[in-house]
């Protein structure tokens, strides 16, 4: 995990690089959708048919979002301008009508789907001209985000791990947290009590190329929600924030209960 200090465009809180042990899991092969996630926004409510899974979780349980102030939704777009809880909440909300368990990825475990097996600067390697057949950057989106899938997907079948949307993961932002795993780290993650600054992961359509690195690390501003019209300000909506979406995991083995309520983000007031 992390970035050679001869990688171009590379940052100070990138490094140094260490070794990581990851659990297995599955990842979205793409962002989440606005059509996907207006059926979390539509119908959180309606009772599941049958459990499938091994969570047994009631779907009314779950806290619906709220409406967006500005309707960005695009059929087969991704989810944008959302808070991290409300994508947490969308996991939830699935587990609860699947019986299986989701959650948003941690840092490590998006930076070993982003890498796709190769340990260059992208998943397509070093040379960033060959960015445009795999990523929406500012070099080429033409400053809009974009449907997914249109670009080539990495060596593991994900689409858009570089740009389009930037992507929430798990782990509050500490731009030192590198220096102190001097040995192998298991699973490692980072979650603390304050709102921000929480970690994205990918870059978006707005970065330039550099910034769409598997390394590179982006972290979210109380800036994102300067136009928000409530009071307190809104849990679900980053009005200032269109190029953030995400994408589920779903563990291979599933948690306890204790263990997946703590990696549900849990709502914090912002006023």
């Amino acid at each position: 995990m992390g970035s050679p200090a001869n990688e171009r465009g590379r940052k100070k809180d990138e490094g140094p690089i260490h070794n990581v042990f990851l659990s297995p899991f599955w990842i979205a092969s793409h962002e989440t959708t606005w059509d996907m996630y207006e059926l979390f926004l539509n119908g959180s409510n309606e009772t599941r048919k049958a459990n499938r899974g091994d969570v047994d979780l009631g779907v009314d349980a779950v806290s619906s979002a709220t409406t967006p102030y500005v309707n960005y939704n695009q059929k087969g777009f991704p989810v944008i301008n959302i808070t991290q809880y409300a994508a947490s909440q969308f996991c939830k909300w699935l587990t609860a009508k699947t019986g299986n368990y989701y959650r948003l990825p941690t840092e490590a475990e998006w930076e070993y789907a982003s890498r796709g097996g190769v340990f260059s600067a992208y998943s397509f390697g070093n040379n960033i001209k060959n960015s445009g057949a795999f990523a929406w950057h500012k070099g080429n989106s033409s400053g809009t985000i974009k449907r997914i899938k249109l670009k080539k997907p990495n060596q593991y079948g994900l689409y858009d791990m570089h740009g389009n949307a930037a992507e929430w993961v798990l782990d509050s932002y500490d731009p030192k947290a590198y220096i102190e795993r001097t040995m192998t780290v298991n699973n490692p993650i980072i979650i603390r009590k304050n709102l921000y600054p929480r970690v994205v992961r990918g870059g978006s359509y707005k970065d330039n190329a550099q910034s769409l690195r598997s390394a590179s690390r982006g972290f979210s501003s109380s800036a994102w929600k300067k136009r928000d019209p409530q009071v307190p300000k809104s849990l679900w909506w980053h009005t200032d924030a269109r190029h953030v979406g995400f994408r589920v995991v779903r563990p291979f083995a599933t948690p306890n209960k204790k263990q997946q309520a703590e990696y549900w983000v849990k709502p914090k007031k912002e006023y």
